[in-house]
């Protein structure tokens, strides 16, 4: 028999299934029941549910629940600081069965090349890794990447089979003053699905960003900001990741009536934030806790994701869909005690079995040497704008502050929480380097350096040492890339990340071990922020405001313009 006779001889019980789980409650997304009935599996697709079956294979679930896998509908894979492998490894087990994922990091580390990569990867993961194609490479032209990926580039790698569309589009001034190719990159994806970007945005720019034909959005940070997006038709994805934390902002208005129409997603968030807390699961666990109901929590987790991104095959527990599926014990826990990923057992066995893919983008750190007198920053006037960090968003204050220039140069003044902040190019392009102030960091000593600076990934240094800061920045030559805090001339500790400067070739719960030792040598230095490393990263991303710095100085985001 074909594929489809023998779904459905499985279905009618006509024949075994290929795998039953028996004894259990399924979640009905339609209504809010748990349903006692059996679920049947034939090959990667669900046969039959809430009747009795027999199964070539059959496994007792009885007292638990069966939910559908869960979809984050936008992360950088990158931003986990693992390949996509180890991401697998990582969050599969925890219940997340599909990733729809822009690998923007590594594009604009080494371009169509790295978006090959995760494709060639998808094709061997046990999660469903879909891979969007990257709109904004660069974010701006105010920065220097590794690449710059045109409409013509994308071309090249549409059609594979794990492609959804064009990935988030930051680049808002672009759509709504409609730059030449913005628009062409637009054009090409018009039948297609287009994520968007564009924080704080509203009104009739929100208005002409949409009439783009841009249809869902994570940059919501408050639930006026929410609300308006979902009035006007785009599907609102509720974020929860290292840094950037808008769960509790936009928990009032995912209810049952709303659920449909968002999904949860975190962007960015790294192995220590994986194994302290948790990923989507985590994200249920807290919106349930807050309040929310456990269908409009479980169906923006799952159907909602597979609705707004045109996956018609996956989230429910029904015939005919992805074998996705998560056994937890309490609706409210949501703790993953088995997990199927089309058709297929999570185990370490499964994982061992993986073809998985060389490491690409080694040696990708081309940055000039500095010395100490490299992070001087004078001018002629005293009145300094400066980066105001506001924890757990990746949105800033544009402060301005009164530094006194001595010997030419403006100096860190860790007293008032003024550090010294510097962007170095590191792909071997220009060498610029560009350094400012940032207040937030709460450093009285030392220097910590990173190559994960979104989204050029450039060397990213703060410190009020500039000794230090030196050391630091050299040293992300020395290992490849990565995180280093320095103190006194000693670097206290350290994370490479090889591949492309973005990612570490270790398992992830060695990378969790050496965060936890980076947070607390970075606490040793005076920092009072909970994630320094992303939320240094976040500080030169020259699309989110209000005030940012590049590799070509600092930026006014409202303005969209470097600051002279």
């Amino acid at each position: 028999m074909s594929d489809l006779d023998t779904r459905i001889a499985q279905a009618r019980g006509d024949i075994p299934a290929d795998i039953v789980l028996k004894g259990g409650r399924i979640f009905d997304l339609m209504t809010g029941e748990l349903i006692h009935g059996d679920v049947a599996m034939c090959g990667d697709r669900i046969a039959g549910v809430f009747d009795s079956y027999t199964g070539l294979r059959e496994i007792d679930v009885t007292g638990k629940i069966l939910v559908p896998g869960f979809i984050d509908t936008h992360l950088h894979i990158e931003s986990s600081l693992v390949t996509p492998f180890e991401f697998d490894r990582c969050v599969t087990p925890r219940g997340v069965t599909t990733a729809i994922c822009d690998p923007h990091e590594i594009a604009n580390v080494i371009g169509l090349d790295g978006i090959r990569y995760f494709q060639a990867a998808s094709e061997r993961t046990l999660m469903d890794i879909r891979v969007q194609l990257s709109s904004c490479v660069p974010s701006t032209h105010m920065e220097t990447a590794g690449a710059t990926l045109l409409a013509g580039d994308l071309e090249q790698v549409m059609g594979h089979p794990s492609a959804i569309g064009l990935a988030e589009f930051m680049n808002y001034p672009g759509v709504i003053h409609r730059d030449p190719e913005a628009m062409k990159k637009l054009r090409l994806f018009e039948d297609a699905h287009i994520d968007g970007h564009c924080p704080q945005l509203s009104g009739r720019d929100l208005n002409a960003y949409i009439a783009a034909g841009i249809r869902t959005e994570h940059e919501a940070t408050t639930a006026q900001e929410a609300r308006e997006k979902l009035r006007k038709g785009m599907r609102v994805l509720i974020r929860e990741g290292s840094v950037s934390k808008d769960l509790h902002a936009l928990h009032p208005v995912l209810t049952d009536l709303t659920s449909a129409y968002m999904c949860l997603c975190t962007d960015d968030r790294n192995p220590l934030d994986i194994a302290e807390s948790g990923h989507l699961d985590h994200m249920i666990r807290t919106l349930i806790a807050l309040g929310c109901s456990p269908l409009a929590v479980y169906r923006a987790a799952t159907l909602s994701g597979a609705e707004a991104f045109g996956l018609k095959d996956r989230g429910m527990i029904a015939p005919s869909k992805r074998a996705d599926i998560v056994v937890i014990d309490s609706l409210e826990d949501c703790n993953a005690s088995m997990v199927f990923a089309g058709g297929v057992e999570v185990t370490d066995a499964a994982f061992a079995a993986r073809d998985i893919l060389p490491p690409v983008a080694r040696n990708s750190v081309q940055a000039p040497r500095v010395v100490a007198e490299s992070f001087r920053s004078g001018g002629n006037r005293e009145q300094t704008d400066v980066i105001g960090i506001l924890e757990g968003k990746i949105i800033t204050e544009h402060l301005i502050e009164t530094i006194p220039i001595v010997d030419g140069d403006k100096r860190p003044d860790p007293v008032r929480d003024l550090t010294r902040i510097t962007v170095i190019e590191r792909h071997g392009k220009n060498g610029n380097i560009a350094s400012g102030f940032v207040k937030g960091f709460g450093m009285t000593a030392g220097a910590i350096a990173s190559t994960v600076c979104h989204d050029h990934h450039n060397i990213a240094c703060v410190g009020v040492d500039y000794a230090d800061m030196a050391i630091a920045a050299n040293r992300m030559s020395e290992i490849e890339g990565g995180f280093v805090v320095v103190r006194d001339g000693k670097v206290l500790a350290e994370l490479a990340l090889p591949v492309a400067g973005l990612m570490s070739l270790e398992p992830f719960e060695t990378v969790h071990a050496q965060l936890v030792d980076l947070r607390a040598a970075a606490r040793t230095l005076g920092v009072t922020l909970e994630e320094p490393f992303l939320q240094l990263a976040f500080l030169a991303l020259p699309v989110i405001p209000a005030l940012k710095i590049t590799d070509r100085g600092m930026v006014d985001v409202h303005k969209f313009e470097i600051i002279s």
